[in-house]
């Protein structure tokens, strides 16, 4: 939608909303800042304040807390579209050709720029990239100006392989495959405690945690169906190592799923133990398989990215019995 603002032309969307009973007691502003993708609970409060969103067809407070059946309207004006600066960062690239890179991402690295974090992400490091090659300009923008290339991601405590599409034919190649669920994706992640099976699957349904709506949970209902398929690789005294296969893709996904079963991922302060016995700086979670169809040559690839030091070093201390 077009708006007049002075003697310029904004564009608007207008977002709706029912009140069902797994948000009644919700604040209007962590329930827009939740349901409207990319943008914080602080900038929902301003919207608000400026008379931008009404429940019931009445401006509200940012605090008010909604019932079910409140109908909630939101306003919301596209952002001012920020420059991602390219910044001289070494990136872990595996393979580079005319339509996509591979990228193995170091664990404490943000995948693409959002708001209060617009440096030293892997968008920045390709923009720098990019920029140099002198037979390509830009990259993809179907996902916008801050998350140029970008198909999909992986958490910033995830260390591992992420492919990058450098133009529009093979984005949405990529992310039709995503959606279809017939890219690989084999991850590698240390768990808290031995496994009593040498092999399963967790299939379930994950939505916000009702407890705490910045987490991810396993929820009965008003949840995305989610499957992993896991087995061991290797069992320690008191841990166990396994590959996890993603069949679908949702938010922390093998994180909530480990959990779920009772053998978090080590290092995982969100959803395993707050007290960790090892200093990873992260959870030990690796994206290590990624294959799809190439864009262009129509055929199977697959690349694989080395588990990082800090990883091998626990799995070391583990196999001598040190720990």
């Amino acid at each position: 939608m077009r708006v007049g603002h002075g003697n310029r032309v904004i564009f608007v969307e207008v977002k709706k909303f029912e009140i069902g009973i797994e948000d009644a007691g919700e604040r209007l502003d962590c329930f827009l800042s939740e349901k409207v993708e990319g943008y914080s609970r602080t900038y929902m409060q301003k919207l608000i304040e400026e008379g931008h969103c009404k429940v019931n067809e009445k401006n509200a407070k940012p605090r008010l807390k909604l019932r079910e059946g409140d109908r909630v309207e939101a306003v919301i004006p596209d952002p001012v579209p920020l420059e991602v600066e390219p910044e001289k960062i070494d990136l872990d690239i595996i393979y580079e050709d005319n339509d996509i890179i591979i990228i193995n991402k170091p664990q404490g690295m943000v995948v693409h720029p959002s708001h209060g974090n617009y440096s030293g992400t892997v968008v920045n490091a390709l923009m720098g990239h990019c920029k140099s090659l002198s037979d390509y300009n830009s990259l993809t923008g179907i996902n916008g100006v801050m998350r140029p290339g970008i198909v999909h991601r992986i958490d910033k405590d995830t260390s591992g392989i992420i492919v990058v599409a450098k133009n529009n034919e093979a984005h949405l190649s990529l992310s039709e495959q995503l959606k279809e669920h017939t890219i690989t994706r084999k991850y590698t992640a240390l768990l808290e405690g031995r496994l009593k099976t040498d092999s399963g699957t967790a299939d379930t349904l994950i939505g916000r945690n009702p407890k705490n709506r910045k987490q991810m949970a396993v929820v009965s209902e008003n949840g995305k169906r989610a499957v992993t398929h896991y087995r061991v690789l290797e069992s320690f005294e008191n841990h166990t190592l396994i590959e996890a296969v993603l069949e679908t893709g949702r938010t922390h996904q093998i994180r909530v799923h480990m959990a779920y079963l009772g053998h978090p991922v080590v290092g995982d302060t969100v959803y395993g133990f707050k007290k960790q016995r090892f200093d990873t700086k992260g959870q030990l979670l690796h994206a290590r398989v990624l294959g799809f169809i190439h864009p262009t040559k129509k055929e199977y690839v697959e690349f694989e990215a080395p588990i990082p030091e800090y990883f091998e070093k626990v799995l070391r201390l583990l196999r001598n019995g040190r720990l």
